[in-house]
């Protein structure tokens, strides 16, 4: 088995004191892949080695994004509220690969800690075996009522009548995506965040390639119009698994899968279901409220739900750097408390969310000052634009708290408490977000603007909730 070198700084050394070239060096280790103890030792270096590679690993998937409604978008507001409704069904769905996710990053991250590689490895396994065990009648099942589940979100009937092939083939790859959502979170649980990047960095450019020749065709290649977005999305993320599997079954360093492997073990199953049914439950909590949120624009017709769909990828684009951030602060907690280090965990947290909030605060003055030349990028619609920039200016308003609204859940989810994040969705996006969506968009005559409104209201006040309640520290005494 080969292994990445590492030697290009000593464990010990942290960019700030080795200077620039030490800096240049650790970043490039963290792209590389470095093999290196990550539950001990220095913060800022473990979660640079970690950070860097998530980051720009969510920056390829918000450009995929971006890139794939930048080409649908040329087809029309029917074609783009065609995506916008499918991606929230897919959204709802998404809540097993995460909660699954949740659980075996949870419990990979605190057995690499205790340096138990084999009992990693274990969990892995059962995590992708119940992955597909589910996902794959849930697959058939979406595909077959594409047309029935698109009429109950509202979609008018030029979005059924040209959107169904792309809703179907999109639902129909729901396995593909949950090996691709779980094996990315087993590579991060083990530290080895550098093969997860590549892995989407590799399915997100074949899509790029893909997209536009199957949209609109070229030579022998027929045009297939939206449902050619959903088959080079398809092909990129089954790129992305068969590399994803390649590595686990050759072996990175940190975690490799042996035929040994494969069978049941209760005892690692039943630690999974704990972890896996709180985090997939708070999942389909806020999940769920967006498919609602969906609804409730839904009613304002095509180019209102086509403006919320293009205002969403753009803030889902830029918040992608802030996941990575939250993605390596819940490796960075499980592993450290792995290795008894509740102080150290709590350092990781805070750090991260406070990186997270800087970032977010840039973003946020960017996005009300540019919001109508940047959605002018993406649609010439005049009314699809002015719903999608009243959208991104209005979210912006407390778009920095949404640090702690990404990072501290996963946070609480790497200590393997998933009781708290949640009952505090459950609590902000059902008890104030819908609510109070409806009364501004309905009742008070605000339109989708009530909708926007109410999102920048939850995103304030369960980004302070979040901070409070980690502070507390309950989280700390949580056994994986």
């Amino acid at each position: 088995m080969t292994q990445p070198p590492t030697e290009t700084l000593s464990p010990d050394a942290s960019p700030s004191t080795s200077g620039s070239k030490g800096l240049l060096a650790s970043l490039w280790l963290a792209v590389k892949g470095s093999t290196e103890d990550l539950a001990t030792g220095p913060v800022d270096r473990a979660f640079l080695l970690l950070s860097v590679p998530m980051v720009l690993e969510m920056v390829m998937e918000s450009v995929f994004a971006l890139v794939d409604v930048l080409f649908v978008s040329r087809l029309g507001a029917d074609a783009i509220a065609t995506v916008g409704l499918t991606e929230s069904m897919l959204t709802l769905l998404q809540t097993l690969p995460l909660g699954l996710s949740i659980g075996a990053t949870a419990l990979i991250a605190r057995r690499i800690g205790q340096k138990d590689p084999e009992r990693a490895s274990s969990a892995a396994v059962q995590a992708l075996g119940l992955g597909l065990a589910l996902s794959v009648p849930l697959a058939f099942a979406g595909s077959f009522f594409a047309r029935p589940l698109l009429t109950a979100l509202g979609a008018a009937p030029g979005v059924i009548e040209h959107g169904a092939g792309y809703t179907r083939l999109m639902l129909a790859s729901f396995p593909i995506i949950t090996l691709l959502f779980l094996i990315s979170a087993i590579l991060r649980g083990a530290g080895d965040a550098a093969t997860s990047m590549r892995a989407l960095w590799l399915a997100n450019s074949v899509n790029i390639v893909l997209a536009p020749l199957f949209i609109f065709g070229l030579g022998p290649v027929p045009a297939m119009g939206v449902t050619g977005a959903a088959l080079a999305t398809t092909v990129g993320r089954s790129t992305g698994v068969l590399y994803q599997v390649y590595r686990l079954l050759k072996g990175s360093g940190r975690l490799e899968l042996h035929r040994r492997h494969l069978r049941v073990e209760l005892p690692t199953l039943r630690s999974l279901l704990k972890l896996s049914g709180g985090a997939t439950l708070q999942s389909l909590l806020g999940m769920s409220s967006w498919l609602v949120l969906m609804r409730i624009v839904a009613t304002f017709g095509s180019t209102a739900l086509a403006g919320y769909t293009l205002a969403m990828r753009i803030l889902l684009f830029v918040q992608q750097p802030s996941w990575g951030l939250s993605h390596a602060a819940g490796t960075l907690v499980g592993q450290s408390l792995g290795a008894g280090d509740t102080d150290r965990a709590e350092k990781a947290a805070w750090r991260a969310s406070f990186y997270t909030l800087a970032f977010l605060g840039v973003v946020a003055v960017g996005l009300w000052l540019f919001a109508e030349p940047l959605i002018h990028r993406f649609t010439t619609d005049p009314e699809v634009g002015l719903h999608a920039a009243r959208c991104l200016r209005i979210v912006s308003c407390s778009l920095a708290l949404y640090a702690f609204v990404t990072v501290l859940p996963h946070a609480f989810n790497g200590a393997g408490d998933t009781t708290t994040p949640t009952v505090v969705n459950a609590l902000f996006s059902w008890g104030l977000q819908l609510p109070l969506a409806w009364v501004l968009s309905h009742p008070l005559g605000l339109g989708p603007a009530g909708a926007f409104i109410a999102i920048a209201v939850t995103y304030g006040a369960l980004g302070l909730a979040s901070a409070a309640l980690f502070r507390r520290g309950g989280w700390k005494l949580r056994h994986v």
